[in-house]
């Protein structure tokens, strides 16, 4: 049709096409993946996930070692069986069999640790996060099973600890917190420019999101027990600028 716009194509387009070392995906587009939770309604918000074309879902729970995200993992492994699944969080090799037994292609280790998470505070449930990371990669590894570092990460050196201590992959919470593509503006405070973050187990989340309630089993209760805090962290700028400088750090 005349004077409709069908298709558009940008110069930095083709260059990450390519500058990509490899085809990381068989339309050249980076992976894609999602996080869910482990109730009855995630399975709807799944089904329309895989239909937009998502790679991998991640189950989101605070402790991964229950029985809501077993009959998740046992129902998604039927129903999309190409579908990849990252289960947790754990932090013993008996949590970490359950979950790999009940079909999960790999697994987040960390209970506690993150920056904006008070779950070993209010809980007094979690573990020191070198010795979980230690501990599941050990047992993971030997069923071929892959695992990341969730929590603790704030610098190169805990990469390169985490890397050291098993894990194949970390997660980035605070360090990419500040960067322009994350939600939150931006804001200036004694001359330091700052970007909001906070945790799903805060009490702004849980006011603002069912989602964060569901996570905590707090929906139907009137007193909301936080695990989590917000707080604020340094603007950074582009990712496109600050991951180069991670990878070349750990190298």
């Amino acid at each position: 049709v005349a004077g409709e716009l069908v298709g558009l194509l940008s110069r930095a387009e083709l260059r990450k096409v390519h500058t990509l070392s490899e085809p990381i995906h068989p339309g050249k587009q980076l992976l894609v993946g999602a996080a869910i939770g482990t109730r009855d309604d995630d399975k709807d918000r799944l089904r329309a996930l895989v239909d937009a074309g998502i790679d991998v879902v991640v189950l989101d729970s605070s402790n991964g070692d229950s029985i809501f995200q077993l009959k998740m993992i046992q129902w998604i492994g039927n129903t999309f069986p190409s579908l990849e699944i990252v289960g947790g969080n754990v932090v013993t090799q008996y949590q970490a069999k359950r979950l790999i037994d009940a079909g999960v292609h790999a697994l987040r280790v960390g209970m506690g640790t993150g920056s904006i998470c008070t779950t070993q505070e209010v809980l007094a449930c979690g573990r020191p996060q070198g010795s979980a990371v230690y501990n599941v990669a050990h047992y993971a590894h030997s069923r071929g099973i892959p695992v990341i570092a969730d929590g603790g990460i704030k610098s190169i050196g805990d990469i390169i600890k985490a890397l050291t201590l098993g894990a194949s992959t970390v997660m980035m919470g605070s360090m990419l917190a500040g960067t322009e593509e994350t939600p939150g503006e931006c804001f200036y405070q004694d001359g330091i420019r700052l970007k909001k973050y906070r945790g799903m187990g805060s009490p702004e989340a849980m006011q603002e999101r069912t989602q964060s309630l569901k996570r905590y089993f707090s929906e139907g209760s009137n007193i909301k027990v936080a695990q989590g805090v917000s707080g604020t962290v340094s603007a950074k700028g582009p990712i496109a600028h600050f991951v180069p400088y991670l990878v070349q750090g750990v190298r």
